[in-house]
């Protein structure tokens, strides 16, 4: 008797699904200049060091986390009150969760692209149809697309501000807009790169009730690796999530370093200030001279299109530097840079400067 296949007592939209796997293989800060996930270039300030090597040797690692008042830290720091954050496992536990909770199988989710690749997984794994208004370097955001692909379907229309790839903003306006012409609809902000833009509907979320955000710890404040993220939204909002996010799904070493980390917020706070006022108009200006076409951004990457992008992407690893080929929706390969501090960006622009020249 032939055996049944394990994957058929899987949902089929799951098992026809392709997994979100990031070319992560062979990254090493220690061998290369990583410029090609947007993390911070820099390694975090000693007081987080310092706060996870006590953890340690507290002998607290066999307990259950327990978060004190991280959520009250946190909250602060966001302008906002503390019933009206939830913390979360990295933003992508956020977004997953906002997404599982607003909308059901055969509802339609607005996702203007191209973006981040985990709002389509998300909504993969819940069989919602995906509506993809698109970005264009000359028009932006695509607002008058969105309004119209709203419909009584419509579970949830998801905002990355600034987009990735394309470093793309969305104004205030344009995302107010899409509340007020939806207000049954849930409307995802994603500020992951928050720190970066200063563009912000935080003030906004007890006016819009169907309006949720996602921020993370990652990117700017330099801790992937232990994940934490959080959700700013009406409290209403947030008890509901609660009923998914289970009571322990923070790591207390995320919890440790979160708190040591908005201690001494001026790591953060300078290294952002280097990347937008030195290193950003740095590479740009570079750009421009060589006549190197690339996507305005808000956040601490450009999104450009040289002529030879393979080339110049391998002479760059060559040299121990890694940025991240994409695509753009016709097809054309550029490359996504990110913004390190200026010394690492000057080496990165020689470096690209001499790929040009082969």
């Amino acid at each position: 008797m032939a055996e049944t296949p394990l994957m058929t007592i899987l949902k089929p939209n799951i098992t026809r699904m392709s997994a979100y796997a990031p070319p992560l293989e062979g990254r090493n800060p220690h061998e290369h200049l990583l410029l090609d996930f947007n993390e911070r270039t820099l390694p975090v300030s000693h007081h987080i060091k310092q706060a996870l090597i006590d953890f340690i040797q507290n002998d607290r690692i066999q307990v259950y986390p327990a978060y004190g008042n991280l959520n009250e830290k946190i909250a602060d720091y966001a302008g906002v009150k503390p019933e009206q954050v939830m913390i979360t496992n990295g933003s992508d536990q956020g977004i997953d969760i906002i997404i599982r909770a607003a909308c059901s199988s055969g509802d339609e989710i607005i996702i203007p692209s191209p973006t981040f690749a985990m709002y389509q997984q998300c909504a993969g794994v819940e069989n919602l149809k995906v509506i993809e208004p698109e970005y264009t370097k000359d028009g932006g955001f695509p607002l008058q697309a969105v309004l119209e692909a709203l419909s009584p379907e419509t579970g949830l229309v998801v905002i990355a501000n600034p987009n990735n790839p394309s470093g793309t903003p969305t104004s205030v306006e344009d995302i107010l807009t899409i509340a007020k012409a939806a207000p049954d609809t849930a409307i995802l902000v994603d500020e992951c790169y928050f720190e970066y833009s200063k563009s912000t509907i935080a003030d906004q979320v007890m006016n819009f009730p169907n309006m949720l955000i996602t921020r993370t710890f990652s990117k700017t404040w330099g801790l992937p690796s232990i994940r934490l993220g959080y959700v700013i939204s009406h409290p209403d909002n947030i008890n509901a999530l609660l009923n998914v996010r289970g009571p322990y799904d923070v790591n207390q070493f995320a919890a440790v370093a979160i708190h040591a980390a908005l201690d001494h917020p001026e790591y953060t706070h300078d290294y952002v200030s280097e990347v937008m006022e030195q290193s950003k108009p740095l590479f740009e200006s570079f750009l421009q001279q060589k006549n190197i076409s690339f996507w305005n951004s808000a956040a601490n990457f450009i999104w450009a299109f040289p002529e030879n992008s393979s080339v110049i992407e391998q002479h760059l690893r060559s040299k121990g530097i890694l940025v991240r080929p994409k695509a753009s929706s016709d097809g054309k390969m550029g490359l996504r840079v990110t913004l390190g501090d200026l010394a690492q960006t000057q080496r990165m622009v020689t470096a690209f400067e001499e790929a040009l020249a082969l």
